[in-house]
Protein backbone atom coordinates (compact mmCIF):
# COMPACT_ATOMS: atom_id res chain seq x y z
CA UNK A 1 0.00 0.00 0.00
CA UNK A 2 1.37 3.41 -0.80
CA UNK A 3 2.61 5.21 2.61
CA UNK A 4 0.67 8.66 3.00
CA UNK A 5 2.94 11.04 4.35
CA UNK A 6 2.51 14.37 3.02
CA UNK A 7 0.66 15.34 -0.07
CA UNK A 8 0.29 19.00 -1.52
CA UNK A 9 -2.73 19.13 -3.94
CA UNK A 10 -5.76 20.57 -5.68
CA UNK A 11 -8.55 20.38 -3.11
CA UNK A 12 -12.53 19.95 -4.43
CA UNK A 13 -15.40 21.37 -3.25
CA UNK A 14 -18.18 18.59 -2.05
CA UNK A 15 -19.94 20.23 0.45
CA UNK A 16 -23.49 18.20 -0.01
CA UNK A 17 -24.42 16.61 3.49
CA UNK A 18 -25.02 12.39 3.81
CA UNK A 19 -23.16 11.44 0.45
CA UNK A 20 -24.22 7.45 1.06
CA UNK A 21 -21.54 4.88 -0.80
CA UNK A 22 -24.07 4.27 -3.17
CA UNK A 23 -24.01 7.33 -4.48
CA UNK A 24 -19.96 7.03 -4.49
CA UNK A 25 -20.43 3.77 -6.54
CA UNK A 26 -23.39 1.92 -7.34
CA UNK A 27 -23.77 -1.63 -6.42
CA UNK A 28 -24.09 -3.08 -9.80
CA UNK A 29 -20.19 -2.17 -10.55
CA UNK A 30 -19.29 -4.39 -7.57
CA UNK A 31 -20.34 -7.09 -9.57
CA UNK A 32 -19.84 -6.44 -13.17
CA UNK A 33 -16.34 -7.51 -13.15
CA UNK A 34 -15.07 -4.19 -13.34
CA UNK A 35 -11.23 -4.37 -12.38
CA UNK A 36 -11.09 -2.84 -8.86
CA UNK A 37 -8.62 0.91 -10.89
CA UNK A 38 -11.23 1.25 -13.57
CA UNK A 39 -13.64 1.77 -10.87
CA UNK A 40 -12.99 5.75 -10.81
CA UNK A 41 -14.19 5.71 -14.02
CA UNK A 42 -17.92 5.25 -12.21
CA UNK A 43 -17.34 7.39 -8.70
CA UNK A 44 -20.40 9.36 -8.31
CA UNK A 45 -21.90 8.64 -11.33
CA UNK A 46 -25.40 10.27 -10.07
CA UNK A 47 -24.36 13.15 -8.94
CA UNK A 48 -22.38 14.37 -11.97
CA UNK A 49 -25.98 15.07 -13.89
CA UNK A 50 -29.15 17.07 -13.50
CA UNK A 51 -32.37 16.18 -13.80
CA UNK A 52 -32.65 16.81 -17.15
CA UNK A 53 -29.58 14.51 -17.93
CA UNK A 54 -27.45 17.71 -18.72
CA UNK A 55 -23.72 18.17 -16.40
CA UNK A 56 -24.28 19.58 -13.63
CA UNK A 57 -21.87 22.47 -13.56
CA UNK A 58 -21.67 22.54 -9.53
CA UNK A 59 -19.71 18.95 -9.54
CA UNK A 60 -16.69 19.44 -9.12
CA UNK A 61 -15.53 16.64 -12.04
CA UNK A 62 -17.64 18.93 -14.49
CA UNK A 63 -15.18 21.60 -13.77
CA UNK A 64 -11.68 21.45 -15.51
CA UNK A 65 -10.37 23.58 -12.86
CA UNK A 66 -10.63 20.39 -10.55
CA UNK A 67 -9.27 17.84 -12.96
CA UNK A 68 -6.83 15.95 -11.08
CA UNK A 69 -8.34 16.55 -7.78
CA UNK A 70 -6.81 14.55 -4.79
CA UNK A 71 -8.22 16.06 -1.31
CA UNK A 72 -11.95 15.91 -1.24
CA UNK A 73 -13.93 18.61 0.74
CA UNK A 74 -16.67 17.19 1.79
CA UNK A 75 -20.06 17.88 3.84
CA UNK A 76 -21.36 16.29 7.28
CA UNK A 77 -21.99 12.41 7.28
CA UNK A 78 -19.76 11.46 4.18
CA UNK A 79 -19.55 7.89 3.34
CA UNK A 80 -22.74 6.82 5.55
CA UNK A 81 -24.71 3.83 4.36
CA UNK A 82 -23.56 0.65 4.16
CA UNK A 83 -20.07 -0.58 4.28
CA UNK A 84 -19.31 -0.94 0.94
CA UNK A 85 -15.30 -1.35 0.41
CA UNK A 86 -15.73 -0.95 -3.38
CA UNK A 87 -16.61 2.99 -2.52
CA UNK A 88 -12.83 3.68 -1.29
CA UNK A 89 -11.84 1.35 -4.06
CA UNK A 90 -14.07 4.26 -6.69
CA UNK A 91 -12.61 7.41 -4.93
CA UNK A 92 -9.08 5.93 -5.04
CA UNK A 93 -9.29 5.05 -8.74
CA UNK A 94 -10.45 8.90 -9.14
CA UNK A 95 -7.25 9.87 -7.97
CA UNK A 96 -8.17 11.02 -4.35
CA UNK A 97 -5.89 10.14 -1.21
CA UNK A 98 -7.64 12.49 1.40
CA UNK A 99 -11.51 12.91 2.28
CA UNK A 100 -12.02 16.30 4.62
CA UNK A 101 -15.17 16.44 6.41
CA UNK A 102 -17.40 17.96 9.87
CA UNK A 103 -18.35 14.33 10.08
CA UNK A 104 -17.14 10.99 8.48
CA UNK A 105 -19.10 7.59 8.85
CA UNK A 106 -16.61 5.36 11.04
CA UNK A 107 -17.31 2.54 8.77
CA UNK A 108 -16.22 4.94 5.83
CA UNK A 109 -13.07 5.64 7.95
CA UNK A 110 -11.73 2.63 8.79
CA UNK A 111 -12.09 1.49 4.86
CA UNK A 112 -9.96 4.72 3.94
CA UNK A 113 -7.07 3.65 6.47
CA UNK A 114 -7.07 -0.24 4.86
CA UNK A 115 -6.67 1.32 1.58
CA UNK A 116 -4.32 4.47 2.19
CA UNK A 117 -6.53 7.07 2.29
CA UNK A 118 -6.04 9.58 5.30
CA UNK A 119 -10.20 10.84 5.98
CA UNK A 120 -10.51 13.01 8.85
CA UNK A 121 -12.71 16.05 10.63
CA UNK A 122 -12.62 19.74 10.62
CA UNK A 123 -14.98 22.42 11.54
CA UNK A 124 -17.73 22.88 8.90
CA UNK A 125 -16.90 26.65 8.75
CA UNK A 126 -12.75 25.61 8.63
CA UNK A 127 -14.06 23.24 5.73
CA UNK A 128 -16.55 26.40 4.17
CA UNK A 129 -13.81 28.59 4.47
CA UNK A 130 -10.58 26.07 2.50
CA UNK A 131 -13.07 25.32 -0.50
CA UNK A 132 -13.50 29.48 -0.75
CA UNK A 133 -10.14 29.85 -0.37
CA UNK A 134 -8.83 27.20 -3.23
CA UNK A 135 -11.71 27.61 -5.20
CA UNK A 136 -10.62 31.03 -7.19
CA UNK A 137 -7.91 29.34 -8.28
CA UNK A 138 -7.79 25.37 -7.41
CA UNK A 139 -4.63 24.91 -9.55
CA UNK A 140 -2.33 27.18 -7.95
CA UNK A 141 -4.07 27.02 -3.99
CA UNK A 142 -2.84 23.71 -3.38
CA UNK A 143 -4.00 22.24 -0.03
CA UNK A 144 -1.20 21.03 2.10
CA UNK A 145 -2.15 17.79 4.13
CA UNK A 146 0.61 16.50 6.36
CA UNK A 147 -0.01 13.17 8.15
CA UNK A 148 3.51 13.74 10.40
CA UNK A 149 2.33 16.85 11.93
CA UNK A 150 -1.33 16.19 11.74
CA UNK A 151 -1.89 19.76 9.51
CA UNK A 152 -3.70 21.16 7.09
CA UNK A 153 -3.88 24.14 5.59
CA UNK A 154 -2.82 26.07 2.06
CA UNK A 155 1.00 25.88 0.47
CA UNK A 156 2.53 28.78 2.29
CA UNK A 157 0.08 29.51 4.90
CA UNK A 158 -0.46 29.22 8.74
CA UNK A 159 -2.16 25.59 8.48
CA UNK A 160 -4.45 23.87 10.98
CA UNK A 161 -4.43 21.01 13.53
CA UNK A 162 -6.16 17.70 12.95
CA UNK A 163 -6.06 14.31 14.84
CA UNK A 164 -6.20 10.97 13.90
CA UNK A 165 -6.31 7.77 15.72
CA UNK A 166 -2.48 6.47 16.59
CA UNK A 167 -2.27 3.17 14.89
CA UNK A 168 -4.50 4.15 11.68
CA UNK A 169 -1.65 7.20 11.63
CA UNK A 170 1.09 4.31 12.13
CA UNK A 171 -0.31 2.55 9.48
CA UNK A 172 -0.50 4.56 6.91
CA UNK A 173 2.75 6.94 7.27
CA UNK A 174 4.28 3.06 6.95
CA UNK A 175 1.67 1.94 4.12
CA UNK A 176 0.63 -0.75 6.41
CA UNK A 177 -2.67 -2.75 6.39
CA UNK A 178 -3.99 -4.15 10.23
CA UNK A 179 -2.09 -7.57 8.99
CA UNK A 180 1.34 -5.42 8.33
CA UNK A 181 1.02 -4.24 11.23
CA UNK A 182 0.69 -7.46 13.40
CA UNK A 183 3.46 -8.73 11.92
CA UNK A 184 5.44 -6.40 12.82
CA UNK A 185 5.13 -7.89 16.81
CA UNK A 186 5.94 -11.48 15.12
CA UNK A 187 8.66 -11.73 17.30
CA UNK A 188 7.33 -11.41 20.74
CA UNK A 189 3.87 -13.31 19.02
CA UNK A 190 5.85 -16.26 18.11
CA UNK A 191 7.72 -15.83 21.80
CA UNK A 192 4.41 -15.65 23.88
CA UNK A 193 3.15 -19.06 21.72
CA UNK A 194 6.78 -20.53 22.60
CA UNK A 195 5.90 -20.07 26.27
CA UNK A 196 2.58 -20.99 26.23
CA UNK A 197 3.10 -24.37 24.85
CA UNK A 198 5.67 -25.06 27.51
CA UNK A 199 2.75 -23.89 30.12
CA UNK A 200 0.12 -25.53 28.68
CA UNK A 201 0.97 -28.34 26.19
CA UNK A 202 -2.37 -30.43 26.55
CA UNK A 203 -3.96 -26.98 24.70
CA UNK A 204 -1.68 -28.14 21.44
CA UNK A 205 -1.57 -31.80 21.85
CA UNK A 206 -2.85 -33.17 19.17
CA UNK A 207 -4.45 -36.84 18.68
CA UNK A 208 -2.40 -40.20 18.06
Amino acid sequence: MQPFTRIQGIAAPLLRDNIDTDMIIRVEWLFNAVPRADLGLYCMESLRHLQDGSPDPDFFRNDARYQGASILLCGRNFGCGSAREGAVWALAGMGIRCVIAPTVADLFVANCFQNGILAFTLEQTMIESLAAAVSTDPANRLLVVDLQRCQVGLAGSEPVSFSAAARRREALLEGFDEIDLTLKHRAEIESYGSRDRELRPRIYATDA
